[in-house]
């Protein structure tokens, strides 16, 4: 390649785990980038990726369960601090200044006072993308620089421009939802026929919070089409809705070279435990794509 390639890996909470699987289909197919930028978990996949610890975090959540995800979320009124969950981050992925990495990065977050995006290119990496994940109404917002921010995913879900702005001449972009709107959203209850306890608990945090004395969203819902939705449901319905309007206008406006979009819509939002099926449906995603990744990046047939 005579061009700086960059990946853009975009917002998704569990679905994120197929960025793992197209990150190792691309290296398996030669395809590998020069340039990372994330959004959410695209920022915490990215940074694994850039510091050359992709391996090591697959390892860590490929063997993860509901209850060791629990003890991670130190849950709280105002939401999960998260100090347990980049702890373990942490271990697996050393803090070190961003423009330290083996490959440019950057992480998105979003200035929660002016609503503006905010880029980080320097610093530290797991600040950045502490504050890049803290989603409203699950991660408490992050302090930083006298500014309090949230996921970058309320302003860019799919950050292709910053993409370029680290340098990339050309951008391939992980949509992560693009065929989740209008989905079962927590999807557990269909699929396993089981509760999620990791959404019993955040759901029982926000009826505390409303004075909401309805059953939890986690509990298995009525058989009948005209159910009411959980309060998860409806929380993670809207920001599927806002952030697929958010990333089909940011394309329209900066279009990547290449859009990857694995089918996801079978996995819930919180369902941070099945990450072999996000990692797997992640490298079919890339499989099927190849011969137009391999024209459009004008790269030779492999074998």
């Amino acid at each position: 390649m005579h061009y700086r390639l960059g990946i853009a890996l975009g917002s998704g909470a569990a679905r994120g785990w197929a960025h793992i699987g197209i990150l190792r289909a691309l290296e398996q197919a030669g395809i590998v980038p020069d340039i990372v930028a994330g959004t959410s978990i695209g920022a915490l996949v990215g940074a694994a990726y850039a510091s050359d610890r992709l391996d090591s975090l697959a390892d860590w959540v490929t063997g993860i369960d509901w209850w060791e995800i629990i003890r991670y979320m130190d849950l709280r009124l105002g939401g999960v601090e998260g100090e347990r969950l980049m702890q373990a981050f942490r271990e697996r992925v050393d803090d070190v200044p961003i423009e330290t990495l083996p490959k440019p990065f950057g992480a998105v977050a979003t200035d929660l006072h002016t609503g503006r995006e905010v880029w980080f290119q320097n610093g530290s990496l797991l600040e950045a993308v502490r504050a890049s994940i803290a989603l409203p109404g699950l991660f408490s917002p992050v302090r930083y620089q006298g500014r309090w921010l949230v996921d970058g995913g309320l302003v860019d879900p799919l950050p292709v421009s910053l993409c370029r702005a680290l340098g990339a001449d050309r951008v391939i972009a992980v949509n992560l939802n693009g065929d989740i709107v209008g989905r079962q959203f927590s999807g557990r209850v269909q699929h396993r026929n089981a509760p999620n306890p990791l959404l019993a608990r955040l759901s029982a945090g926000w009826q505390a919070v409303l004075g909401n004395n309805h059953a939890s969203a986690a509990e298995p819902e009525s058989s009948a089409e005209d159910a009411p939705p959980g309060l998860f449901d409806v929380i993670a319905g809207s920001i599927h809705i806002m952030q697929d309007r958010i990333t089909r206008a940011r394309m329209a406006g900066d279009p990547p070279d290449v859009v990857l979009a694995p089918r996801l819509a079978h996995l819930g939002l919180m369902d941070f435990d099945r990450a072999a099926e996000a990692m797997a449906a992640g490298m079919t995603c890339v499989q099927r794509h190849l011969p137009l990744l391999r024209d459009v990046l004008n790269l030779p047939e492999s074998g």
